[in-house]
C-alpha cells in the first residue's frame, strides 16, 4: 500500500468516524469497525475462491436481483451444498453462508432491514462457533450487538446498526482487501481510537 493511499484510507475512516460521532464512543466505533473490516475481508476471499472453486457454474445474478451469486447458487443447487462447502473448506479452511456474507449485510443495511442485527449475531456466531472447527472462536467477542449503547430497543438497536454499516460499507467500498490493507486499517483504527484522546479532540473541533 502506498503513502497515498493509506493516507486515504486513513481520511475515509476518520470521516466515518466524524458521522458517526454522535452514535457511540471511540472504543465501540473502534470495536465495530474492526469486526466489520474483518468480516469484510474473510467474505471477500471467501466468495473469491468460490468463484475459482465454481468456475462456469458461479451464478451472474440478473439486473435487479441484489442477491449474491452464493445465495442464488445455495437457492439453486440445495442438494450440492454440503459437498461444496467440504471441498471450500479443504480449499480455505472456513466456509461463510450467504446469509452472512459482508455484501449480504451490507445490502440489508442500505435497505433499513430490521432483521439485520439478528442476521448479524446469528453470521458472527456461525463463522466463531461452525465455520472451521475452532479457527475463529472468540473472533466477534469484542463486539456486542445487543448493548443498549447502540439503543434501549432491538428496533432502535437495529436502526442504529444499519446506519453504521450503510456508512462503513460506502466508505470502504474503493478499497481492496488485502492483508496489507487490512492491517494498515487495524493499525489506524487502534492507534486513533485506542486512548480516546483523538475523538475527543475531533467532537471539540467540530462543535466550536
Amino acid at each position: 500500500m502506498t503513502k497515498e493511499e493509506l493516507n486515504r484510507l486513513g481520511k475515509t475512516l476518520w470521516d466515518i468516524a466524524d458521522q458517526l460521532r454522535g452514535a457511540m464512543n471511540p472504543d465501540d466505533f473502534r470495536d465495530h469497525m474492526l469486526s466489520f473490516l474483518f468480516l469484510r475481508y474473510l467474505s471477500d476471499n471467501y466468495e473469491a475462491a468460490a468463484k475459482k472453486e465454481l468456475g462456469r457454474d458461479y451464478p451472474a445474478p440478473k439486473d435487479g436481483d441484489k442477491r449474491t451469486p452464493l445465495a442464488i447458487r445455495y437457492k439453486e443447487n440445495a442438494g450440492d451444498i454440503a459437498d461444496f462447502e467440504k471441498q471450500m473448506r479443504l480449499k480455505v479452511h472456513y466456509v461463510i453462508e450467504p446469509p452472512y456474507l459482508w455484501s449480504s449485510i451490507a445490502e440489508m443495511a442500505r435497505t433499513q432491514h430490521g432483521d439485520l442485527l439478528d442476521t448479524l449475531w446469528k453470521g458472527f456466531k456461525y463463522i466463531e462457533e461452525k465455520s472451521f472447527e475452532s479457527t475463529f472462536q472468540g473472533l466477534f467477542s469484542e463486539i456486542n450487538l445487543h448493548s443498549e449503547k447502540l439503543g434501549k430497543t432491538p428496533k432502535a438497536r437495529n436502526d442504529k446498526l444499519c446506519t453504521i454499516i450503510q456508512k462503513i460499507a460506502e466508505g470502504i467500498a474503493q478499497f481492496s482487501t488485502s492483508t496489507d490493507i487490512l492491517g494498515d486499517a487495524y493499525e489506524y483504527l487502534i492507534g486513533q481510537f485506542a486512548a480516546g484522546s483523538q475523538w475527543t479532540k475531533l467532537k471539540r473541533t467540530t462543535t466550536t
